[in-house]
């Protein structure tokens, strides 16, 4: 059986975490993570605290955790309690048992520290869920009401309670969803049984002289145009200086600001005197100038070079307490348009949020290397920004996103204390619980948390101080103050929807009206009301709801039955889709879709297949559609954030990419649809339009090749196009309606329009397979969630093109790339035809990137594509799996 026993015992084994024969922390400004910890049940050792926080305590029998920060559920997943591969496998994680989680925990942990005359320590913590206890040496450091909220950070001065051998002992509280200031899950998928209690960020012990600084703060002003973003530009230091002695204290303070790496300027520094009264806490502010600036861009737009600046305080020539960011020198505004539609506007550029809505790790584990390469990933597709929801994860994230250039959109989430409103009806409490005062506390810690964590990073595009839901007349102010206090230089937006607002945010300029089904690619191009979700404004959150695993992965997390529910019951709800109640735990809508569309499925690789061309077609027609319309002058889209990115577990829907990091076809849909130069092909218009995303020049000679292929192979059109690109828009190229090539289909056909430069290099391809109808949306009968199809499309003769014959070449170039050469030797197009790189063993070699994939080729046709490793996995290439809908699957070795 795959299932191992998922109980909770008592390790016999011997405790691992003796003290540490060196302070964790020995000089100033010096701070660090508890590196690991002991764990228990309060149903095994009890809530004294003050007896479990002193040193000696035997915890033998306790869990040894080997990372400084995890949830109750990912701890004992590292203690090796559950196995992850066990836990999401079939219903498996129904089988946890809950009850145990209805108590307290305890983490615990001994370490040494030097203290002595002048030196200052702190306990900091950076939100623990939902609230805690903490205890130091047999004393209360904060009680569960001043611990409280998942990221209310606080800074403890545990001067008088430090020895040079300590006992830390924090007890976590049960977290409720509803009650609780937590990250929530909503209908994303099952809750895990811990509701994410715990310590899921790092706890921190810092040490200092006599002044402390707080959190440092970079104001960065660079040039008021484009033209002038060479001007030189201002960079403000700012920390607030704690004076931790009963006397004045004369003090120096020292800025530095280092050129990013690579950049040949010597670090600005400078320094002012200046006396701090006893017990106080004084604004430490300084300003210099860096000439001939190194500018910050997304990625598509330029280079991504980083500065550091440093702030130190010395008391008598001793260094007392520094503070060092990273940080960027650039310039995020927005603005609403006249249909109160948000366009943000970077470095003094319109610029077009092409992203998707990200999510943690159910058990919201620590995983940097994951991030790295789900970064990469976006990268690769071409997005350049990524939405938050309630889950704005660790420093390390905004470092990597800093690094590569790509946007994130930070925020509270919806559906849950977070939004407990009265004037919110969409909670499954209602009436919804009411803040109290209390609550607003916890909130305004939250954000001040937040707002020093984030405020440096050249990355953060905004802030959503709302998601579905704006806060209320409270709230608002508590949170443009906290982010005032901060001095937060970017937009911050009401909420991710046009229900309402606060006077004081004004209108958010964003949509929030689905879908979040499945739709028809021509969805996205209607231009009359009501459109919903349709290409226009900017989409907060959006999709159609497609995110297909294909086998490899679905074997992995779903039982033999479960895989016969999958094509077999699509009224059934699956343990694999969201959580159970919401509107989204069949995939029923997508289910009718494609059995009318291309035929009720035969077989699991049947329904498979059917499934990567539809939601390759989804995707790609959404990204397409926002791309085109950007430069719509009756009403652009301002801005995309498709729903979902990524999973928070193994899933059946909402990705672009598996949680197993497999692309599929929802992933290279997306990739073809956000090209940064592409020709797109408008469902509805039968227009062909050129999309330009760079900013480089104004106006650039493009050749656009349009041809339709029947499916026999034979072409029914063909044209070449000579025409000019305009950056950061896009253009109309021709018209295949009425009287030309598409006007008067009377079957099936492939469209294939290829974009070349001024040299005939090919800087994008894509193919289209068109029917004789289109499928006719119900937009009268639209719902929050999704617009019905009324008619649909139909592919059904393309299941009946001839078997194409293709020849394939793989050859190993390199350390990290594999090529493959493909072709067409039929007479016929080769359909949809995908690949797949694998081992020795014959699974995936993951992550990976493939610079294009599911192709389509013409009769004769040649194409090279290059896989590409992602990240520091293994990279063990033995073969390629080739297959298509009208090509025989083949293994072709690695030479």
């Amino acid at each position: 059986m795959r299932l191992q026993p998922l109980t909770v015992g008592v390790s016999a084994a011997a405790n691992l975490h003796s003290v540490a024969a060196d302070p964790l922390v020995f000089l100033n400004g010096q701070v660090t993570a508890i590196p690991s910890w002991d764990l228990q049940s309060s149903a095994e050792i009890g809530t004294d605290l003050a007896a479990l926080s002193k040193t000696g305590v035997d915890t033998s029998s306790w869990r040894h955790i080997t990372t400084s920060k995890c949830t109750l559920m990912s701890c004992l997943i590292n203690a090796g309690v559950y196995s992850e591969d066990d836990l999401f496998y079939s219903e498996n994680m129904k089988r946890v048992d809950d009850r145990q989680f209805s108590v307290p925990w305890t983490y615990r942990q001994e370490y040494s520290l030097e203290p002595g005359p002048g030196k200052h320590f702190f306990l900091k913590t950076h939100g623990i869920t939902s609230r805690a206890d903490i205890f130091l040496n047999g004393k209360q450091v904060a009680s569960k009401d001043q611990q409280a909220g998942s990221f209310a950070g606080k800074n403890y001065d545990i001067t008088k309670l430090v020895a040079k051998q300590n006992a830390l002992a924090i007890q976590v509280h049960p977290t409720s969803y509803y009650h609780d200031f937590a990250l929530g899950w909503v209908d994303w998928n099952p809750w895990p049984a811990d509701n994410g209690t715990g310590v899921w960020r790092d706890v921190e012990v810092k040490q200092t002289g006599p002044v402390a600084l707080e959190s440092l703060r970079i104001i960065t002003k660079v040039g008021p145009t484009v033209e002038r973003l060479k001007d030189p530009a201002t960079v403000t230091l700012k920390s607030r200086a704690e004076n931790l002695e009963d006397k004045p204290m004369v003090v120096t303070a020292h800025g530095s600001v280092f050129a990013p790496f690579g950049r040949k300027a010597a670090p600005i520094t400078w320094s002012k005197q200046l006396t701090l009264p006893p017990r106080s806490i004084t604004d430490i502010v300084l300003e210099t100038t860096v000439t001939d600036p190194a500018i910050w861009w997304p990625k598509q737009w330029g280079d991504q070079p980083l500065y550091s600046g440093a702030l130190a305080i010395t008391v008598n020539n001793t260094l007392s307490d520094s503070i060092t960011q990273q940080f960027g020198l650039r310039s995020v505004t927005s603005k609403l348009n006249s249909h109160q539609d948000v366009t943000y506007i970077v470095n003094h550029i319109p610029f077009q949020v092409i992203g998707a809505g990200y999510t943690p790790n159910i058990f919201l584990q620590f995983d940097p290397s994951r991030w790295e390469a789900e970064l990469q990933y976006v990268l690769d597709l071409g997005l350049n920004t990524v939405r938050l929801e309630g889950k704005n994860e660790h420093p390390i994230l905004y470092e990597i996103a800093n690094r590569l250039g790509i946007f994130l959109m930070p925020g509270w989430e919806c559906c849950d204390k977070w939004e407990s409103w009265s004037y919110n009806h969409d909670l499954f409490l209602n009436p919804p619980p009411v803040w109290s005062n209390a609550d607003y506390t916890i909130a305004n810690n939250s954000m001040l948390h937040e707002a020093a964590m984030l405020q440096t990073h050249p990355s953060v595009l905004t802030y959503l101080i709302g998601s579905d839901y704006w806060p209320d007349a409270r709230a608002t102010p508590i949170y443009l103050n906290a982010l005032k206090h901060y001095d937060w230089q970017t937009p911050i937006i009401g909420s991710a929807s046009k229900r309402g607002y606060s006077p004081l945010t004004g209108p958010s300029g964003m949509k929030m009206e689905g879908p979040y089904d499945w739709v028809p690619p021509n969805y996205w191009y209607e231009t009359s009301p009501p459109r919903a979700g349709s290409a226009f404004g900017f989409g907060s959150e959006l999709g159609a709801g497609v995110g297909t695993p294909t086998v490899s992965s679905l074997t992995k997390f779903l039982s033999p039955s479960d895989l016969d529910d999958l094509w077999k019951n699509p009224t059934k709800p699956l343990y694999h889709m969201s959580r159970e109640g919401s509107e989204f735990t069949t995939r029923q809508i997508y289910h009718s879709a494609l059995s009318a569309r291309w035929g009720s499925p035969t077989s699991l690789e049947d329904y498979l297949m059917k499934s990567q061309i539809m939601d390759y077609e989804a995707t790609r027609a959404q990204f397409e559609a926002f791309a085109v319309k950007w430069s719509d002058r009756n009403r652009p889209a301002t801005g995309l954030i498709y729903w979902m990115l990524n999973n928070a577990w193994p899933s059946l829907h909402w990705n672009v990419w598996d949680y197993y990091m497999k692309p599929g076809g929802s992933y290279y849909g997306a990739k073809a649809g956000a090209r940064r130069e592409h020709v797109v092909y408008d469902y509805t218009t039968k227009e062909v339009w050129i999309v330009d995303r760079t900013v480089d020049d104004l106006y650039r000679e493009r050749e656009v090749e349009i041809q339709v292929v029947g499916l026999d192979g034979g072409v029914k059109f063909g044209s070449l196009v000579k025409v000019e690109s305009l950056p950061n828009g896009s253009g109309r190229v021709a018209g295949l309606g009425g009287e030309g090539a598409l006007g008067y289909l009377t079957g099936g056909v492939f469209l294939r329009l290829v974009l070349r430069d001024g040299d005939g290099g090919v800087l994008s391809r894509n193919v289209y397979w068109l029917s004789k109808e289109l499928d006719r949306l119900d937009w009268g009968e639209t719902t929050w969630f999704v617009t019905p199809v009324g008619r649909y499309a139909d592919y059904k003769e393309f299941n009946t093109l001839k078997e194409a014959e293709m020849t394939v070449g793989v050859e190993r170039r390199g350390e990290k790339e594999v090529v493959v050469n493909l072709e067409n030797r039929a007479s016929v197009p080769a359909f949809f035809v995908g690949l797949e790189l694998l081992d020795g063993d014959g699974n995936d070699v993951l992550p990976l990137t493939w610079e294009d994939n599911y192709v389509t080729l013409w009769p004769g046709e040649k194409i090279r594509l290059v896989a590409k490793s992602v990240g520091s996995r293994g990279w063990q290439p033995a073969s390629v799996r080739v297959g298509g809908k009208n090509v025989k699957e083949m293994l072709v070795s690695v030479s």
